[in-house]
């Protein structure tokens, strides 16, 4: 089984509410607690401020077999699937790509991105956010400052090994990326999938206030599992908190300035936990560079025409029993083994509870985003993407767009040195 666990945001809004008849010493005892907590809070981070990649690997590999929860006896595989990874390409590497994984996630997020990055000439590498990697309880202690930290030390160790940075990110990684590019214009490009700008939750400001009140906003269940070898399935509320901080950090950004370097942003009409309305109103407005591309699959918002350079592709594809696409599934290959075409069901999915029955004993279903219903119709979630290999093909023209920019000096502020300014200058 299986959620998104933004979603908790949106399923557990009726459990925000009743937080305000809470006695008032409940809050204080509360509030003692996560103030004893905070000295203690590195012991449940994983160490960072390495100088190298491989380091960054060895002691995130080290910690993870210390604090994993291990999920099945190989657990050399899922130290490997959890921790940061690195796809080199054929040849010297000249470009490199940083992936960042979304809340909840792990690098494994990028096992079929990265491999096809790598063979488009980049050197890939994935992080680890911290609070990821081990067991949902840990996600109850890292800031937004330690996510940025991370995507900060890993992105100078690529530039003093590549001549050309990118960034890329899935969801509450796609913001961090962003972040991190408004300020440093020495990345050449971005790639964003499912970017997490703006939740489509009216609750989501609460979080960073009810964190250390409430611990969760769905309580661990020892009927429901928590994790899987590759995920989360449930987010302490403090997750959702970090989440929340870096949507506003980058709706902040982006209003303050352009983001005027090439971009490929990749989002669906049916997300089922962000205002993609917004996604595609930041695109149109302040992801300026004439060769970004915004792909969107589904339908456009009513009464809204195709604008320029965004590319649309049906999500209804009845040949295939899909209704519409998923927040996760822009990330994978149909041949992925595990959430591929021929890989796993996940049959969560906001059924009711006939429809999870029929679907776990192997009915004939079609595949959604999270919560679809339809009558006469079961629904597991869409974990691939049909258009994959397509979708590659637009990331590539947009990185060959950001490559030609970076090869000709584009907006890089060390390379910024005028007709008319040169001719002031005393050569001597």
């Amino acid at each position: 089984m299986h959620t998104l666990p933004l979603a908790g945001i949106r399923k557990q809004k009726v459990l925000l509410q009743p937080l305000i008849a809470v006695p008032v010493r409940v809050w204080l005892a509360c509030l003692l607690a996560a103030l004893a907590a905070c000295s203690s809070t590195q012991t449940f981070v994983a160490p960072l401020g390495q100088a190298s990649f491989a380091l960054y690997q060895a002691e995130t590999r080290q910690w993870l077999e210390e604090h994993r929860h291990f999920q099945g006896p190989d657990k050399a595989a899922e130290l490997d699937w959890n921790m940061p990874q690195e796809w080199r390409p054929a040849g010297v590497p000249s470009k490199g790509v940083l992936l960042v994984h979304g809340l909840g996630d792990s690098p494994w997020s990028f096992c079929d991105l990265g491999p096809e990055l790598a063979r488009q000439g980049f050197l890939v590498r994935s992080v680890l956010l911290p609070g990821h990697g081990t067991q949902p309880a840990d996600l109850m202690h890292p800031s937004l400052a330690d996510w940025r930290q991370v995507v900060r030390e890993q992105a100078a160790i690529l530039a003093r090994e590549v001549a050309q940075v990118y960034l890329g990110g899935f969801s509450t990684g796609a913001n961090l990326v962003v972040d991190y590019a408004l300020d440093n214009p020495e990345v050449a490009g971005l790639l964003l999938f499912s970017p997490a700008f703006k939740s489509d939750s009216a609750y989501d400001w609460v979080t960073p206030w009810i964190a250390w009140a409430r611990p969760w906003l769905r309580i661990p269940d020892a009927n429901r599992p928590q994790q899987t070898p590759v995920r989360y399935l449930n987010t302490p509320t403090n997750g959702f908190a970090q989440f929340y901080r870096s949507s506003a950090a980058v709706r902040s950004g982006l209003a303050r300035k352009t983001y005027d370097k090439p971009a490929l942003l990749v989002t669906v009409r049916h997300d089922s936990v962000l205002d993609v309305r917004h996604t595609l109103e930041t695109f149109t407005k302040r992801f300026t560079h004439p060769s970004s591309r915004l792909v969107w699959y589904g339908s456009l918002p009513e009464g809204t025409s195709v604008p320029p350079r965004v590319l649309v592709r049906s999500d209804y594809l009845p040949e295939q029993r899909i209704s519409q696409f998923s927040h996760m599934g822009v990330l994978f290959s149909p041949r992925n083994p595990l959430y591929g075409e021929q890989g796993l069901r996940l049959c969560w999915n906001g059924q009711d509870e006939d429809g999870l029955r029929q679907c776990m004993e192997g009915a004939q279903v079609w595949y959604s985003a999270w919560g679809y219903r339809e009558p006469g119709k079961i629904h597991a979630r869409l974990t691939f993407n049909p258009y994959f290999d397509w979708q590659a093909e637009v990331m590539a023209q947009v990185l060959k767009a950001a490559e030609k920019d970076a090869m000709q000096g584009g907006n890089d502020a060390r390379c910024a040195l005028s007709v008319s300014q040169y001719s002031t200058l005393q050569i001597k």
